[in-house]
């Protein structure tokens, strides 16, 4: 018997274990199979095959039963959302998948299926400046960051490169240039808007086109994926066949399969990570099959913990021992504290006069974009840091629903283009991370998998606030200088965490006393286990942060590799 337990034990044994196959998991895979390491990587959701286990990929309104509408009985057992439809109800999550305790209203998105959210992120990929590394110690909230962007400008080059990001070098300080490939053409709207910024602000304000994750002029590196000119669907959340847009199912999933280095398993429920007490580091982690209920444990010499922010605190605090008896790597207590999130409250809207006589041809899958202006290079405001702004115009298309019978099915069937273009903003700024924005585990509650519920308690704060309101105020102006008309804007009272940016609870820092993560990743504590996914932020910035998680995770995973080959893991 003790000769199969050994020979089943090596049969679970890699050289590396990564949580999670999302944006950043799939990173961390990639170069880890790139550096020759044998890799693991868990997946608590189904699996999800690029092109082949896309089932609305591409398809026409009329190929759904309802013109892509979901049925009240087809949302029956799962967490309905405002986003649910046909198209994309193969990513839905069931409700009692994963209980949670919102002591405070949250709204949390997740994606369990091997890719997670890279099949349903924006696609938006803007560089973090030294203005947003410095932006905590310059005001004093949350800690220092340990890096500034000279450390991880090379690693954007790797992430942009490899993932095709499509962008102008706009020759921006706040807005660092990339590695881009040409870019999809701001509308004749925009431009009108990027003219006029320039008018009445000069260099303070600017209007860009929006870097973005799609191939717009494929390269060899892209080719060698199986990868395609993005051809602007704009169906991208339901799974793109062409690989036109960045995912971990397109890109670095299949590029560390083919090395031969990759295990992946799906339907893997990590529970939490074993430390070894005499050897004084990690020394694997332990699952629940999802299907079979099954407990399993897998064994490596370094784990990246990849599954999501609030996930990835939930399992380091599961994960209790002597040593660690608050959660692997919590010897200071803020572990799962100075959460943070995007702030999307505001949203502003008028419509553009003067070009009915234009339009544009076919689709497009982003938008413009005005860097943050606020609260840079100094204190200006009366809240802290400062918010970016998406931008989108368009004519659109409507219809009369004034008539009745075969008419108003015509008419809804065959709508209309609209007389004026419109644009519309919304804000995305930075929440300061406090410490009372935390999750827990609970004490006794436990979900379907035995695993402690976790407790969410978050909420916006003043400075939240008054971000949104100087953001109404702002493009109101914007608009009126433009000469747009029927402005509008709104501070709305949106639940926190509505846009799926949640981020800290595992920060990285100087200080093991204020901080859980050093400057590669590594828990202060516990060397051997890496932390990359939005959870080891200290700060959030105003930038969509996933090209972010991907830099950083391909730095921490070269790391690893050099400390292991050194012993030093």
């Amino acid at each position: 018997m003790a000769n199969l337990n050994i020979t089943s034990k090596k049969s679970r044994t890699y050289d590396a274990i990564v949580i999670g196959s999302g944006a950043s998991g799939g990173w961390a895979a990639k170069e880890l199979c790139d550096a020759g390491l044998k890799t693991l990587c868990l997946e608590r959701g189904k699996n999800i095959k690029h092109i082949e286990d896309y089932p609305a990929a591409s398809k026409a309104p009329f190929d759904f039963e309802f013109r892509g509408s979901l049925p009240l009985e087809k949302r029956s057992g799962l967490s309905v959302g405002r986003w649910l439809s046909e198209t994309n109800v193969q990513w839905a999550l069931e409700e009692n998948e994963q209980e949670v305790v919102y002591e405070k209203p949250f709204r949390w998105f997740r994606g369990y299926h091997v890719g997670g959210k890279s099949l349903l992120w924006a696609r938006q990929t803007q560089r973090w400046s030294d203005y947003d590394f410095e932006g905590p110690d310059r005001d004093g909230f949350a800690v220092d960051w340990p890096i500034r962007y000279k450390d991880l400008a090379p690693w954007y080059d790797h992430v942009e490169t490899f993932a095709g990001i499509s962008g102008n070098n706009d020759g921006l300080d706040v807005l660092p240039d990339g590695k881009f490939l040409p870019p999809i053409e701001l509308n004749v709207v925009e431009k009108h808007f990027k003219a006029s910024l320039k008018k009445h602000y000069g260099d303070s304000r600017h209007l860009i086109y929006a870097r973005c994750a799609h191939i717009t002029e494929p390269q060899e590196i892209h080719i060698q994926q199986g990868r395609a000119k993005c051809m602007a669907q704009n169906m991208c959340n339901r799974g793109c066949v062409l690989g036109g847009y960045f995912s971990s199912n397109s890109s670095t999933i299949p590029w560390a399969l083919k090395t031969g280095n990759l295990t992946m398993r799906p339907d893997a429920v990590v529970e939490s990570i074993i430390y070894d007490e005499e050897k004084g580091k990690a020394s694997g982690v332990r699952i629940i099959d999802r299907l079979t209920g099954e407990p399993l444990e897998f064994y490596a010499d370094i784990i990246f913990v990849n599954a999501s922010t609030i996930n990835s605190n939930a399992i380091l605090l599961n994960s209790r021992s002597d040593r660690f008896p608050n959660g692997i790597g919590n010897d200071n207590g803020l572990m799962g504290k100075f959460l943070t999130w995007h702030n999307y409250r505001g949203n502003a809207g008028a419509v553009a006069p003067g070009f009915s006589h234009k339009k544009v041809e076919g689709k497009r899958p982003t938008n413009a974009y005005i860097p943050r202006f606020r609260n840079v290079e100094k204190q200006e405001t009366d809240f802290l840091r400062g918010y970016a702004i998406g931008v989108s115009a368009g004519r659109g298309t409507g219809y009369d629903t004034s008539m009745i019978g075969e008419e108003l099915t015509d008419s809804i069937l065959n709508p209309k283009l609209n007389d004026e273009w419109y644009i519309s903003t919304w804000m995305m700024g930075e929440c300061v991370p406090y410490k009372d924005n935390h999750m827990r585990l609970h004490d006794e509650l436990v979900d379907k998998y035995g695993i402690p519920r976790i407790v969410l308690s978050a909420e916006w704060k003043e400075n939240d606030i008054k971000q949104a309101d100087d953001y109404v105020e702002q493009c109101k102006e914007m608009f009126e200088n433009a000469g747009f008309t029927n402005i509008r804007g709104a501070n709305r009272n949106s639940l926190p965490g509505s846009d799926i940016h949640e981020m800290g609870g595992v920060r990285m820092g100087k200080d093991p006393k204020t901080s859980l993560l050093n400057k590669w990743n590594q828990l202060h504590e516990c060397k051997n286990v890496f932390v990359t996914d939005g959870a080891c932020m200290t700060s959030g910035g105003t930038q969509n942060p996933t090209l972010h998680f991907m830099a950083l995770t391909a730095r921490a995973a070269n790391h690893a590799v050099d400390e292991l080959k050194k012993r030093n893991l």
